[in-house]
């Protein structure tokens, strides 16, 4: 009896599966080398057959692949400008600010006192909504992102890391960067 034969199970008929029907029934199907659909689980080089994030938005042409590209290369420069507006709003609309002061031991072995600045914002407000909306579309477009760069397809994940990295550059050049003055291993 061969044991690596499983021609005579039909998982799609299984209660509660969400497994799509096996168009043959060899074991090279479960592997993904026969002619079922079976997603790629390495990184290749491809524009046939590419199903991105959608079944119906399938891409079967350079020019779709092209298109595809930097579709999802602009989505990922979005995502990082989000990701900045979202904390330059934050900073913009904050109420409430403390200053405290504790005192901290100094690398001579004196105690010196530094300041810590707290923030907070009201939860009842058109600020906070808007940070809230703003989060679920960036949790949106970032899973998005995620499932892109999960078809293991080397071109839409080149355009996805190409568009991070240029949002980066564009947005993130202003953002506030916390210096603790008492570090020494710079």
């Amino acid at each position: 009896m061969d044991h690596m034969d499983h021609t005579h199970h039909d998982h799609s008929k299984m209660a509660g599966s969400m497994a799509p029907p096996m168009v043959t029934g060899s074991h090279e199907d479960h592997l993904g080398g026969g002619g079922g659909h079976m997603m790629k689980m390495t990184f290749y080089f491809g524009y046939t057959n590419v199903e991105l994030l959608f079944a119906s938005l399938v891409i079967n042409t350079p020019g779709e692949m092209v298109a595809a590209c930097f579709g999802c290369f602009l989505l990922a420069v979005l995502y990082e400008g989000l990701k900045i507006g979202r904390e330059f709003l934050l900073r913009r609309n904050q109420v409430n600010v403390r200053y405290n002061s504790m005192p901290v031991p100094g690398a001579d072995g004196t105690m010196v006192m530094e300041t810590h600045k707290t923030v907070g914002q009201r939860m009842l407000s058109m600020a906070h909504l808007l940070q809230t909306v703003l989060h679920v579309i960036q949790v949106v477009v970032s899973y998005f992102l995620m499932l892109v760069f999960m078809t293991y397809n080397a071109y839409l994940c080149m355009a996805v890391a190409a568009g991070a990295g240029l949002g980066y550059f564009l947005f993130s050049w202003k953002k506030a960067v916390v210096v603790d003055i008492t570090e020494h291993c710079h």
